[in-house]
Order: structure tokens, then C-alpha cells, then sequence
């Protein structure tokens, strides 16, 4: 509203001015109206994020305020809308240059006419040995302490001393002495000598120590036990002070010019049985080779791995072959063609192995797959790949992180047509 004052001013203008004044105010006030009725629109589905750093999520456009890169605009219900509904991972071209993505095309290659697997050398359980108490008593000495010796048969293994062993060793000694200077048909000593040296041949005693027994004319303290064994020491169980019973277990030892060489294979890839005829290769000794035969193949699988035990019995004459040392056996394969890609490419966890395939320009769609034999640079894959297919070599961990944060589904729902 005027003022009075003012109305009377308007009010002495001509007639003509008088309506001007009215109609600029007349606008005036309409325009005034419509401004303080219209609110400002606010866009609530978008925000501005960074390519390199998708946890940074600003209302108004700027920079990074960790790599200073210009915030792109994404849109919320669009990318809700895409990610629920396809599973795909949309990633503009920025953001594949600056993530280093790279693709390759899967092909069908000739199979290299020999799978590799990888196995462990371990000692050949069939050649071991080992030496037990035939006597019970306390063990006072040790010769053999360590494991890695070598032991031979007659070395000396342990002194022991034994009330059971040292009356048996009287018994041979009062018999073997009085034999010569009685002579009567009421005792038959050849019998008596006869059963106590028997006794001490079966609780470990040789004839040398016979001998020196009667030499000597008295009975020891203590007993010197040899080993009836021989080999290489692969376990001690006993210790200085161990009172020991008949059977206990004293060492065991292992024959070392036969080994083993136990690997691991994927049940789809068992075309092969035991007799094959196979190359085993020793990665830490160069030039050394042996040719070997498989002898065994386990005949259960383990429910999680699914993984088979396959044993190849080597020779190791010279002794340079350890136990623990990787090997490396090649098994002809019949040569076919097959499915690989390149290391790189593969995910893999507590729940399987995963690859990214790109289905077209700038989305990603993460597929379960099952692999088989590899090496350092390419690995087969028995299903869920064609030829045809772009799989992501490059940026795969970039893509699982961005797919981890938007909540992409699990690859099973991403590709229902897929076939396993």
C-alpha cells in the first residue's frame, strides 16, 4: 500500500502519468507474488562422485578432495534401476581409461599334448622301517639323536638297562660255564644254553655279543641294543630315562633312494589311470629328470575340493632328492583343443573362481566358472566360458571394489541364461 503522502504526489501527475504508475505497480506487485509462490527445484536423485574414489558422494559438482579429479554426475534411480534388474557394472569410458581396463577375446587353442601338475616329493612309505623294544627296561644312553642320520644294521642305537635281560644273560653265562666241568645225564645243558641264547637272539642281542659275554665272564650293567634297521632317521621317540615296555616304538627310518611324488589333479581331468608313463621334473635341481609311472590314484574325492591324489614312485640313486621339494609331473594329455585364459583374468575364493566379461561397450557382468590345469601365465577352464567371450585381464580387482560398493548382485543372478 501507498503511503498517503505519496498518493497525493501521484495524484497531482497528469492523467496519463497517474496510469503509468498504477501499471508499473500493478506488475510490481504480481511478479512478487510469483516468485515468493515458485520454490526452488532440488534434484534429490543425483549426486557427484569421483571415478577413482566411488566413496565420495557430494550434492553440487567440484573437484575430488582426495585425487582432485573433476566429480562426475550419477544418477540414483538409474543406477539403482541398472544394477538390480541387468547385474551389469556400467563404467563410463573416463573411468575404464583411468582404471586401465583391458579385454581380451577367448579362444579355442590346440592342446599343448601334456598336462602339467604340480606335486611334492614325500618319502615312499612302503620302504620304511621300524625299530620297536623287544625288551622292557630304562633307557640310559643314546648313540642316535638327531633326525637326518643315517643309520646302518648292527649300529649302535641305545644302552639299556633291564633286570628281564641282564637274568637271561646270567642264565647263558652259568650254563654256558658249567656245561664243560659237570657232566651228568640228569641235566642236559646243551638244552639249557640252547634255550637262553635263543631268548637273547630274539630280544636283540647278535652273536658278537655273545662271544664277548662268555669272554668276559660277567654280566654288564648295561646292554649296548643295534639297530635292526637301516636307512635315514625320519623319527626319535624316545629320550634318555625312558622307561621302556616290549613293542614301544623306538625310531623309525626311511630308505631315501625311493621316492614319491604326490600331486594333486581336478576330477574332469583324470583321463588318464594308473600305469601312464609320465616325466617328473625337480624346479630346484636343473637338469634333473626322472621317468616314472603313476601307481596310484585316490579313489575318493574330498567333498570341498574335489581334488584327487595322484603318486608317482622316483628313483633317487644319487641321493641329490629330498623330501618337501616341489616337483613338477607332465602327463600326456592326447593333445584336443581347449578353453584358457590368461592368469590375470581369474578371482578366486572360498566359494569358486570368478572372471569379468565385458557384454557390451562399458558394462560388466561377473561370471562363476570352473578351471582346470595351468601354469604361471594361462590357466584352462573346463565350463562357463564360450569362444567369443571378453574377459577383463586388466582392472578386475578396480571392477570387484566398484561392484562391491554398488551392491551388484551375485553372479549366479547376473547371467541366468549362463550354463554350467
Amino acid at each position: 500500500m501507498m503511503q498517503p503522502s505519496k498518493l497525493k504526489l501521484v495524484e497531482r501527475l497528469p492523467k496519463a502519468g497517474r496510469f503509468l504508475m498504477y501499471s508499473l505497480f500493478a506488475i510490481l506487485m504480481l511478479f512478487s507474488c510469483r516468485q515468493a509462490k515458485t520454490p526452488q527445484k532440488v534434484d534429490q536423485n543425483t549426486y557427484f562422485t569421483c571415478s577413482m574414489h566411488p566413496q565420495i558422494r557430494v550434492e553440487k559438482p567440484g573437484d575430488c578432495p582426495i585425487c582432485g579429479m573433476k566429480l562426475i554426475k550419477v544418477t540414483k534411480a538409474t543406477t539403482s534401476h541398472t544394477l538390480l534388474d541387468t547385474g551389469a557394472l556400467s563404467l563410463t569410458d573416463q573411468q575404464i581409461a583411468l582404471a586401465g581396463i583391458k579385454t581380451e577375446e577367448v579362444k579355442t587353442e590346440p592342446g599343448q599334448g601334456a598336462a602339467m601338475l604340480t606335486g611334492t616329493v614325500r618319502t615312499n612309505e612302503t620302504q620304511a622301517q621300524v625299530m620297536s623294544a623287544k625288551v622292557s627296561g630304562r633307557i640310559e644312553h643314546l648313540y642316535i639323536r638327531t633326525i637326518g642320520e643315517k643309520i646302518a644294521l648292527g649300529t649302535p642305537l641305545y644302552t639299556l638297562y633291564s633286570e628281564d635281560l641282564r637274568l637271561a644273560e646270567s642264565e647263558y653265562l652259568l650254563a654256558s660255564q658249567q656245561a664243560p666241568a659237570i657232566v651228568t645225564a640228569s641235566i642236559d645243558y646243551d638244552a639249557l644254553i640252547y634255550a637262553a641264547r635263543n631268548k637273547l637272539f630274539l630280544w636283540g642281542l647278535t652273536k658278537n655279543q655273545l662271544k664277548a659275554l662268555i669272554k668276559a665272564g660277567k654280566i654288564p650293567p648295561n646292554t649296548t641294543i643295534l639297530s635292526s634297521v637301516q636307512g635315514t632317521v625320519s623319527e626319535i621317540s624316545v629320550h634318555e630315562g625312558d622307561y621302556i615296555v616290549e613293542g614301544t616304538e623306538i625310531l623309525k627310518s626311511q630308505v631315501l633312494n625311493s621316492l614319491w611324488v604326490e600331486a594333486q589333479v581336478y576330477s574332469g581331468e583324470t583321463g588318464f589311470k594308473p600305469g601312464t608313463k609320465v616325466r617328473v621334473l625337480i624346479p630346484e635341481l636343473q637338469r634333473i629328470e626322472e621317468q616314472g609311472v603313476i601307481s596310484f590314484i585316490q579313489p575318493e574325492l574330498s567333498e570341498s575340493s574335489k581334488i584327487m591324489l595322484v603318486r608317482v614312485p622316483i628313483k633317487n640313486t644319487k641321493g641329490r632328492i629330498r623330501p618337501g621339494m616341489q616337483a613338477a609331473v607332465s602327463v600326456p594329455s592326447g593333445g584336443g583343443q581347449k578353453i584358457a585364459i590368461t592368469q590375470s583374468a581369474l578371482l578366486s575364493d572360498e566359494k569358486g573362481s570368478y572372471v569379468w566379461l565385458e557384454k557390451s561397450a562399458g558394462k560388466f557382468i561377473k561370471r562363476e566358472i570352473k578351471t582346470g590345469s595351468g601354469d604361471v601365465k594361462s590357466i584352462s577352464v573346463v565350463s562357463g566360458l564360450m569362444p567369443g567371450d571378453r574377459v577383463v585381464t586388466q582392472g578386475v580387482y578396480l571392477l570387484n571394489s566398484e561392484a562391491m560398493l554398488k551392491n551388484v548382485a551375485d553372479p549366479k543372478a547376473m547371467d541366468p541364461n549362463m550354463k554350467m
